[in-house]
């Protein structure tokens, strides 16, 4: 695997962007679109932040190509990761399977009477209802669709890198 190598270059620069995109969309449904989050959205969250970090390290040592490629594709299984909890949770909202069956607000501490009124002062974020829908596809299912997507273009990418 060559450092110089143009198709390395663009599966390190997908690695950062996809989920930058993916997180920077979904902060401004949550924060300008009034859309807060359920678990299962959290989920989705959880593996693009752990992709940020594995692609700037990619870049971090862009000089050891082998190395470079090794934490884009770290990032890219993240991204992927994240594309297939965006999927499941799709198939949730859409009734293809069953979700999570339990409470997912989580009270940070305090007196039971503060816990309490936490819980009461939280949006109820049901995770089997979608929240927001474009041409019937829901934000999980765009994340499912574009992050597993990008995955795989990050991962083949890597491997057109291998052979060159």
């Amino acid at each position: 695997m060559n450092s110089q190598s143009p198709s390395l270059a663009m599966a390190r620069a997908l690695a950062l962007l996809a989920p930058l995109a993916m997180l920077a969309g979904a902060y401004a449904f949550q924060y300008a679109g009034g859309l807060h989050p359920c678990e299962m959205c959290w989920w989705q969250r959880y593996a693009h932040f752990a992709a940020i970090p594995l692609a700037l390290i990619a870049y971090g040592v862009r000089g050891r190509a082998c190395i470079s490629g090794l934490f884009a594709g770290f990032a890219g299984i993240a991204v992927g990761i994240s594309g297939l909890i965006g999927l499941f949770h799709a198939g949730v909202e859409y009734g293809w399977w069953e979700g999570l069956t339990t409470c997912s607000t989580s009270p940070s501490g305090g007196s039971a009477a503060d816990m309490l009124n936490q819980i009461m002062a939280s949006p109820i974020t049901r995770c089997d209802v979608a929240a927001w829908k474009m041409f019937g596809i829901s934000m999980a299912g765009y994340n499912g669709l574009l992050s597993s997507v990008a995955a795989l273009a990050i991962l083949a990418l890597l491997l057109k890198a291998r052979k060159a």
